[in-house]
């Protein structure tokens, strides 16, 4: 897992948003799924959240490198 969106599911908590408000006003279950496991989504997505939220992405989700991609930096230098 390389992305993680804690931070997201914070902001919406401060905000008293829920996922049941989020799946009322068209966001699939699918989609908070995939949020909650880090899985992909499209970028489209992160937009509508950042305008929901009037933040910035690094603000909904975190960026972790996995064991390969710290092996292949470190192979690199």
């Amino acid at each position: 897992m390389s992305f993680i969106y804690d931070k997201l599911f914070n902001k919406l908590k401060e905000k008293g948003i829920s996922t049941y408000q989020l799946r009322q006003n068209g966001l699939s279950p699918t989609i908070i799924n995939k949020l909650a496991h880090g899985q992909n989504v499209n970028t489209s997505t992160l937009e509508y959240f950042c305008k929901l939220l009037n933040c910035d992405i690094g603000d909904i989700m975190e960026y972790i490198p996995s064991e390969d991609q710290a092996i292949i930096a470190e192979v690199k230098k």
